[in-house]
Order: C-alpha cells, then sequence, then structure tokens
C-alpha cells in the first residue's frame, strides 16, 4: 500500500468516501446492487455521504440492468456494485448486454483483502494460488478492467475508467476493489475535499478503519471523457454527394441516435431529404411513429413496407446502427441492389460507404452540405401490421386476450412521456410491431444479449432516475426469472406498471419447435399459474389486477398512471398465437399446421420460401 508522508491537519477520507464522492461529483444520483462483505465499506460511505442514493436488487443481474436502464434514459453513468466470488460473477450477463448495446455503465465489484489473495481467501479471485482472475472474466465484456491495487491506483483508475465507459465504443468499464483497499485512508491534497459523511449516532463510536494515507494529486475532473474524434472531411463530402444525387432515400435510424440524443438532427436531414424513416427494433422511439414519413421497424419483428421502401430508394442511409442481422432480416436482397451509406462510430455489418465519428456531429456536418429547402416525402403505405391469428381463430379462442388486443389496450392508456422497456420472446416481438412509441419517452428493447428478465431491472432503474412512469412488458417467462425485483419497485415506490402476457410457457420455443422441428415437444409448455394471485398475495400494498379482458387492462393501467408507486398487471395468453415475428410468417400465412404435412415433400428451399432463421 503506498503511503504519503503525514501533515499536521491534513484531512483524510477513506477511499471508499473518496469513491462515492467522486460519483457524487460526476453526477450519478443511484448506485445499484446488491451488498456483501467485500463491498460493505462502499455501500456505508454511500449511506453517509447522502447524496447519492443506494438501491439494493434482489439480484445481480437486475442490478446491472437497472444501471441499464438508468444510463439509456439519463444519458448519463450507470453504475453497479456488487461483492465478490458469486456476487462478481452474476454480473456477467448484464455487463454483456451493456457491452454489445454499448451502455456506459461503471461497474464495481469489491474483492477479499490483498493480503488473503493466493492464500485461500473465501471467494478469491485475484488469479494468485491457483484461483481464477476476475479480471479475465470481465475484460472480454468491459471497455476498461483494472484491478485497483492501492489508494494512489484509484485516483488514476477512477477518471480512465468513466472516461472509458462514456467513449465510443461505449460499454462497461469495471473496477475490482480488495476490501482493504476501500477502507484504507486518503488525504487530500490540491483538490475540493470530498463532502464530509453524515456519521449516523450510532456508528459514531464505530472502531476506525486501517489507516494508510496517500497524497492526491490534482486530477482531472471525474467525469472527463476522451475528446471527440474528428470528422474525415473527404468521407463527409463522399456522403453528402451521394445523397445529394439520390432522388428517393430510405433511413434506417437506431439505438445510436438516442444515445447521441440526435433526434432533432435525424428529423432535420430526413426533412432536408424527403426521406422516408425506419427505425431498427431497439429504436422505436428515435423518431416519431406517428409522423408522415415513419415507414416502421427494420428487421425481423417489422413492418413489410421498410422492405416496400428500400426497394424504389436510390440509397439506404444508416444512422446510428450497424444494421444487425435482427434489424436486417428479410431485407438483404434489397440491401444488396441498394447503394449504402452509413453514419455511426462503428462501420456497418453491410457493405457501403461509412462515415464514422461524432454522431450528431456527422449529421450535422451533412446536413449542412445539402439544400436547405426541405424535399418532399414519397408517398407510400405506412408501416401496416403484418397478418396474425385474430382474436376470433382456435390458437386465441377461449380465456386469453390476443397480442393485438392487449397492445391497443396499452397504447390508449401510454402516457406519452413514459418509458417503455419490452422483454424477449413473443411478447417482445408483438410489442416491437405493433406498440408505437411514446413521443417523449425511451422504447427500450434489448437487444445486445437478448436475455429474459431484463425488464424487471431496467425498469425500476429508469424510473428511480427520471421519476416518470415507466411500464415494463414481458411474459412470463422472463417474469419467473426476474420478476422477484417487483420487491425491489414495491420498497422504492418506484414508478413502474408491470404487464405479465401469461401464455404458461416460453411460447417462442413451442412455435420454433412446431415451425422448424416438425412438432412440439412439450418441454416448454408449462403448468397453468395464476400470477395476479400471486403478486397480490406476496405484496398487500401493491396495486395488482388480473385482466380477463383487453377492456379490464386498460382500466388497470390507466388506474397505474394515476398513482405515485408500482402497479401490476398479468393476463392470459394463448402459446400458440403467432407473433409477428419474420422467421414465423411463412408458416402461419401458409397454414403452418397444415403446411408441416406435406413439408417432407417440399423441395424449395429456404431462400425460395422466404424463411429467415434466426438462431
Amino acid at each position: 500500500m503506498t503511503t504519503g508522508t503525514q501533515t499536521p491537519g491534513a484531512e483524510t477520507v477513506r477511499v471508499a468516501d473518496y469513491l462515492a464522492g467522486e460519483l457524487a461529483g460526476a453526477g450519478v444520483t443511484h448506485v445499484f446492487g446488491v451488498g456483501g462483505a467485500n463491498i460493505e465499506d462502499l455501500y456505508d460511505a454511500v449511506h453517509r455521504g447522502g447524496t447519492v442514493r443506494g438501491v439494493v436488487a434482489k439480484h445481480e443481474f437486475s442490478a446491472v440492468t437497472m444501471a441499464d436502464g438508468y444510463a439509456r434514459t439519463t444519458r448519463g453513468l450507470g453504475v453497479v456494485a456488487a461483492t465478490s466470488g458469486g456476487g462478481a460473477m452474476n454480473l456477467v450477463p448484464g455487463l454483456a448486454e451493456a457491452y454489445a448495446s454499448r451502455v456506459p455503465l461503471l461497474a464495481l465489484v469489491g474483492q477479499p483483502p490483498t493480503v488473503q489473495e493466493g492464500h485461500g481467501a473465501f471467494q478469491d479471485t485475484s488469479g494468485k494460488g491457483d484461483s481464477f482472475d476476475a479480471g479475465e472474466v470481465f475484460a472480454p465484456i468491459s471497455r476498461f478492467c483494472a484491478r485497483v491495487e492501492d489508494a494512489d491506483s484509484l485516483v488514476e483508475l477512477l477518471p480512465r475508467a468513466m472516461a472509458a465507459a462514456r467513449t465510443e465504443p461505449r460499454g462497461p468499464a469495471v473496477l475490482l476493489l480488495p476490501k482493504d483497499v476501500q477502507q484504507a485512508r486518503i488525504r487530500l491534497s490540491g483538490r475540493d475535499p470530498v463532502p464530509a459523511p453524515v456519521v449516523p449516532a450510532q456508528a459514531a463510536s464505530s472502531p476506525a478503519a486501517p489507516s494508510s494515507d496517500v497524497v492526491i494529486p490534482p486530477t482531472a475532473p471525474a467525469d472527463s471523457s476522451a475528446p471527440a474524434v474528428r470528422l474525415d472531411d473527404a468521407a463527409v463530402t463522399e456522403v453528402s454527394d451521394v445523397l445529394r444525387g439520390a432522388d428517393t432515400v430510405l433511413v434506417i435510424a437506431g439505438e445510436g441516435v438516442a444515445a447521441a440524443d440526435a433526434r432533432a438532427e435525424l428529423s432535420e436531414l430526413a426533412r432536408n431529404l424527403g426521406a422516408w424513416v425506419a427505425v431498427t427494433p431497439d429504436a422505436k422511439d428515435v423518431f416519431d411513429n406517428r409522423d408522415p414519413r415513419f415507414a416502421g421497424v427494420a428487421g425481423v419483428m417489422g413492418h413489410a413496407n421498410v422492405e416496400h421502401c428500400l426497394r424504389r430508394a436510390d440509397v439506404c442511409l444508416l444512422v446510428g446502427t450497424r444494421l444487425p442481422l435482427l434489424a436486417r432480416g428479410g431485407l438483404e436482397r434489397a440491401l444488396a441492389a441498394t447503394e449504402v451509406v452509413c453514419l455511426d462510430p462503428e462501420r456497418p455489418y453491410v457493405p457501403g460507404t461509412a462515415l464514422g465519428g461524432d454522431l450528431r456531429d456527422a449529421l450535422r456536418a451533412v446536413t449542412g452540405r445539402l439544400p436547405s429547402d426541405p424535399r418532399a416525402c414519397p408517398r407510400h403505405p405506412g408501416p401496416r401490421p403484418a397478418p396474425t391469428e385474430g382474436p376470433d381463430s382456435p390458437a386465441v379462442r377461449g380465456r386469453t386476450v390476443s397480442y393485438p388486443q392487449a397492445l391497443a389496450a396499452v397504447e390508449a392508456a401510454l402516457p406519452e412521456d413514459a418509458h417503455v422497456f419490452v422483454d424477449a420472446g413473443n411478447t417482445g416481438a408483438s410489442a416491437v410491431h405493433l406498440l408505437p412509441a411514446p413521443r417523449h419517452g425511451r422504447f427500450v428493447v434489448a437487444l445486445g444479449m437478448g436475455g429474459m428478465g431484463y425488464t424487471f431491472g431496467a425498469g425500476i432503474g429508469a424510473a428511480l432516475a427520471t421519476g416518470r412512469r415507466t411500464y415494463v412488458l414481458a411474459g412470463d417467462g422472463a417474469f419467473f426469472m426476474h420478476g422477484a425485483e417487483v420487491h425491489t419497485a414495491v420498497e422504492h415506490s418506484a414508478p413502474v406498471t408491470f404487464v405479465v402476457f401469461n401464455n404458461n410457457a416460453h411460447a417462442m420455443c413451442v412455435l420454433r419447435e412446431e415451425f422448424l422441428q416438425g412438432g412440439v415437444r412439450g418441454d416448454d409448455l408449462f403448468g397453468r399459474t395464476d400470477i395476479a394471485a400471486g403478486m397480490a398475495a406476496a405484496f398487500p400494498s401493491l396495486d395488482v389486477t388480473g385482466a380477463e379482458d383487453a377492456a379490464q387492462l386498460r382500466e388497470a393501467l390507466l388506474r397505474g398512471n394515476t398513482g405515485g408507486g408500482p402497479a401490476f398487471v398479468a393476463l392470459d395468453c394463448d402459446p400458440r398465437e403467432v407473433p409477428p415475428f419474420l422467421p414465423f410468417q411463412s408458416f402461419a400465412e401458409a397454414g403452418g399446421r397444415a403446411e408441416r404435412a406435406d413439408r417432407a415433400d417440399n423441395k424449395e428451399s429456404s431462400d425460395e420460401r422466404r424463411v429467415v432463421h434466426v438462431g
């Protein structure tokens, strides 16, 4: 441990208090996580400091998604803190989602004291003494990962980690914090002091933490980030020339537009080009879904109108997206026949002319080289819903609510400034396709890893960060994975409305088995559960509704909008209702089950039948 020369009267603080103060100074308002022996000093510092709010989740995965939802709705740095061992390992899937989706997070991960490393310490992940190395686990799913060996190292590493999380490509940064380093004392020198913690009366006589004094030199602000990459002028000219020469343009906008807060710049460019605007499945909120120029959602959860517009376009302009498979599924042929231009810090997955750098700067630079008079947008059919099995069909007959009915009820109740978090599976595909994004809120689908249960934590993090009503739309499979976080929403009076579509199955797997594997095995069909009754019994103060039809669903949602805390609605759906998901559409349109009977005699290739495979 590095120590400094004592100076009489110098102010000292624990490293944990210094860290909490730096988070507050960087504008962080919440730290999400789960406690434990090797991270308890940080939680104590957060509590004593009184500026940053500590939120304890029920599971570390959900703690990461809380920080993720916080970051996506505030465009700030999400922070998660967890202890060593199993707690640390539970962070992995959430950090992997943030890495793949370019979400800026800081993970503060407790570790055993340094003197115990390599000597059989409980939950030792130092890589010493034949223990495995946590750094090697987190490094592939982080933009920056470092073990903090002493207090001096933290002073250097913290601003670097924060900057790395916020620099393109954004993503998680991880600091591994041994317990004795958190407890060490450091002396402030040449910088504004960390605000003195408010010490509870019962803690005033607590034994002092082990001391190790370190002189802290002046440093850059903790929220500093790397300077923006300068735009390549030749690339700006090339892109502008291509767009200026195009008669018709289809824009496909992605999540990067939201991350860069570039909605206004996107709209101005589209207006000047007279372009149609489609969005990727994870970016419905980046362009007004009710605008006449809105072409719909691109890809496997999307609208046929996007392909219609793409085939008519001279140029396809990608903005804030690399166009991954879920966003380009079904469009490959049309893309191959169309000139592609991409504005994004990273190169696209499809061939085309690319302009990197800051997205807002790129949009402004290109728009500045186009004629300033807006062009008329060519007529187009608009994003009409794909055909699905209706509410009177055998698949959805009986005591169930169809996805179109349910999502129409959600649309009718959804506040314009609400945030919407949509989980994986049939519920997600249906919501992406059918539910317009709120005009002034986020519409988030976590497609980086596509992990079930993401929304329960993410919705809570967003609601606590912004104070806005937040809707979580999830299936029963996602609920059974991480729905216990409703408890966290109840404890913190978070304004979250949870809507659980219960088909008593992993229904997307059921349909994959039926359409792609020749029959249903039954593994993914579950016994019926009354989720609403269970939640009402578990949480008497929670507003719970078991909706039997769309009218009851809408009434419950409107009632939830007027409350200050959480609300919960469950409704029954049919596991064999076919969602608007392109890999299933060819089967549904051809009669699905009848088509299966003669599949063995049908020699058409998947390409000829326009079957799109995902997974």
